[in-house]
């Protein structure tokens, strides 16, 4: 089989996982810069190019599309998808996936657990949103954010409300998002495959820290979930149509709740945390399903 990984460094941890993972099952493997590549859009001829030149036959791409370059990479794997190349990860659910409110959205509909979260394009009448989130402290998040950059946590109302219209002056689009307390500053990270949750670990923040992220110094440790942590790991992601995705969740008095779905999960802290080959994993999802769709055309479905 010929598989394409869409990476912009071959070098990284979860590119080479990949490229060993394929390549230990006897699969050609190609590695292609995101940005590098052109579409050519034709009646009946669409077309693909990497540096100018053509891209042969692919069976399979697996997407690791960095959150800065959402736009251009997802058009990339649309591209794929309209030539009936097979995607690990839909370039839809990408989308959908890097839009913060839009996916709180999407869980919310989906009757997802969720932290309390607003929204609001000016500053007028922060004393009631502040409420509405149950009160300070707060947690205030950049939607462009990522790997717990522009991140805040404010601990009285003052502070909340200069950091709000720091931001609004600023025209930076914001969440507003309830404190969970009792999660220690710690969350989950579940990895889902196909429908499978192949692994979990807790993350913990370091001392002082409300923000879990082992980028910025937590540890992670293996751990089973509960039933209702895998339930809710899975319907969110299924929500958002990742059949790859790493689920970050909170443990609440509640219940599990959802901060984020990624749609292009490191597996570096993963791997190392609970010693699960998940790129092995990846690869016999895109595995069953070409030989799947083989099967189909064999038979003329």
């Amino acid at each position: 089989m010929r598989i394409a990984i869409l990476s912009r460094n071959r070098s990284l941890y979860s590119t080479r996982r990949l490229i060993e993972a394929a390549e230990n099952r006897g699969h050609e493997v190609k590695v292609f810069d995101h940005l590098k590549c052109s579409v050519l859009i034709e009646e009946g001829k669409p077309g693909i190019f990497y540096e100018g030149k053509p891209i042969g036959p692919i069976d399979a791409i697996i997407p690791r599309i960095g959150a800065s370059a959402t736009f251009y990479g997802a058009s990339i794997v649309r591209q794929f998808e309209i030539m009936e190349v097979f995607s690990a990860v839909k370039s839809q659910a990408i989308v959908r996936s890097r839009d913060k409110l839009r996916s709180l959205q999407i869980l919310s509909k989906a009757g997802i657990g969720l932290p309390k979260t607003a929204f609001a394009y000016q500053s007028d009448h922060l004393d009631d949103i502040i409420q509405q989130v149950g009160g300070a402290p707060i947690v205030i998040k950049v939607l462009e954010g990522t790997q717990g950059i522009g991140v805040v946590l404010a601990e009285t109302k003052k502070a909340a409300k200069s950091v709000i219209e720091a931001f609004h002056g600023l025209e930076t689009n914001i969440l507003m998002q309830e404190f969970i307390k009792e999660s220690g500053g710690a969350d989950i990270r579940a990895f889902v495959v196909d429908g499978t949750v192949v692994g979990a670990m807790k993350r913990q923040g370091k001392d002082g820290e409300f923000r879990s992220n082992l980028h910025r110094g937590g540890e992670g440790k293996k751990i089973k979930l509960s039933e209702i942590e895998k339930k809710t790991a899975l319907k969110a992601a299924k929500a958002l149509g990742l059949s790859v995705a790493g689920v970050d969740m909170l443990q609440s008095e509640r219940g599990p709740l959802i901060l984020e779905v990624n749609s292009s999960p490191g597996l570096e802290g993963i791997e190392k945390t609970t010693k699960i080959d998940i790129a092995g994993k990846i690869i016999s999802y895109v595995e069953k399903h070409i030989i799947k769709q083989n099967r189909k055309d064999k038979i003329g479905i």
